[in-house]
């Protein structure tokens, strides 16, 4: 069986562009995972992206998941409320001075709750922090019905949009 699925492409080329959302919860804090820790990666992959069709690295080996995570390209981010993990961002330096947020997502207890836009805003504040010319991220239509929104509320514009047929268990 397959699916069709909508996937658009979003960037920003200046922090002027950012439209941050304030912090939603007093007891909010982000912090960047500074000791590479592939299990940690893992679980946050998994547990945010289980309702969002994120499948692509379950089938990662350790050593996929050391190799990644300890690329100096790579920043993960977590959220945490009250010492929970709230949710993460992975930022991705890439060529020509441009950062992916690569995953970005809330764990499901708390989605709904005002953290998403605080979350994101800190994303693109730490990409431009990177270095970047212009940062940029996908979202397609298997995942949360807010997230383009999200995206364009934070002041990213569509310059792509693909619409694709892919095999049922994929994500986007």
């Amino acid at each position: 069986m397959r699916l069709t699925v909508v996937t658009h492409h979003l960037e920003m080329t200046s922090p002027s562009e950012l439209r941050p959302s304030p912090r939603p919860h007093p007891d909010l804090r982000i912090e960047q995972v500074r000791i590479p820790c592939p299990d940690f990666n893992r679980f946050l992959y998994t547990v945010v992206g289980k309702d969002w069709h994120w499948t692509d690295r379950l089938v990662w080996t350790d050593a996929q998941w050391e190799s990644y995570v300890r690329r100096p390209e790579v920043q993960t981010w977590v959220g945490y409320v009250q010492g929970a993990p709230a949710g993460y961002y992975e930022l991705e330096k890439q060529l020509e001075d441009s950062v992916e947020i690569a995953y970005f997502g809330l764990l499901p207890a708390f989605i709904g709750k005002g953290i998403g836009g605080h979350l994101l805003s800190r994303a693109v504040e730490c990409a431009w922090q990177m270095g970047a010319r212009r940062v940029w991220v996908h979202t397609c239509s298997l995942d949360h019905p807010a997230a383009l929104s999200n995206y364009q509320a934070r002041g990213f514009r569509i310059f792509q949009t693909v619409t694709e047929e892919i095999p049922t268990g994929t994500a986007c």
